[in-house]
């Protein structure tokens, strides 16, 4: 076998480019996302039309905190694989930190026409909807995830954010409540916003 070959010459699915493709996902779980970015920037060549070469670059991408690069990849990940509702959520959070926040909304309701059900798309469609000032949307938003797993520590957390920007500490204090009892870490880090 001539490992020699360049990634743009090996088919995507030759034995391997399989091996890259594997090897940029170890370096991704063990955190090293610059690597991972140089093997997956290698595999995709000019404009790769593997939509799961095309995430797992924007998760390193997003890690990375390269946000531009990767709201590319996860708008070519949505086209090319529409099952992805990692990457519509993931693509919804890009679009809010450049500031585009009806353009996420777009994104997030179509991962929540997908799926009704999908938690952490409410989550970050709340975030929007806090950047917007839309209070009560945002409140909804976060009433349907709870609803959907009351014992989601993010939910919980996001719900304690949401109580706190609105002055509510009587809310604020039950979100604690409840961390404490789910995540402990994470309460502690609430105990600190509490009068």
């Amino acid at each position: 076998m001539n490992t020699n070959r360049s990634a743009q010459e090996m088919s995507e699915t030759s034995p391997e480019y399989e091996q890259k493709y594997q090897q940029a996902i170890d370096c991704i779980e063990n955190q090293e996302y610059g690597q991972a970015i140089s093997i997956l920037d290698e595999l995709a060549g000019e404009a790769s039309r593997d939509a799961k070469l095309r995430y797992a670059r924007a998760v390193a991408l997003l890690s990375n905190g390269e946000y531009r690069r990767a709201g590319t990849d996860l708008a070519f990940t949505v086209a090319l694989d529409r099952s992805n509702l990692e990457a519509y959520r993931h693509l919804g959070f890009v679009l809010l930190t450049m500031g585009k926040e009806e353009a996420a909304i777009k994104v997030l309701e179509e991962a929540l026409r997908r799926d009704p059900c999908f938690v952490e798309a409410w989550c970050v469609l709340a975030d929007v909807h806090m950047d917007l000032g839309e209070h009560d949307k945002a409140l909804d938003a976060l009433d349907r995830a709870h609803e959907l797993q009351p014992g989601n520590a993010e939910v919980h957390c996001k719900l304690a954010m949401y109580y706190m920007s609105r002055g509510d500490m009587r809310g604020l204090r039950a979100e604690y409540e409840v961390l404490r009892e789910i995540e402990p870490d994470v309460a502690a880090q609430i105990a600190e916003l509490l009068p």
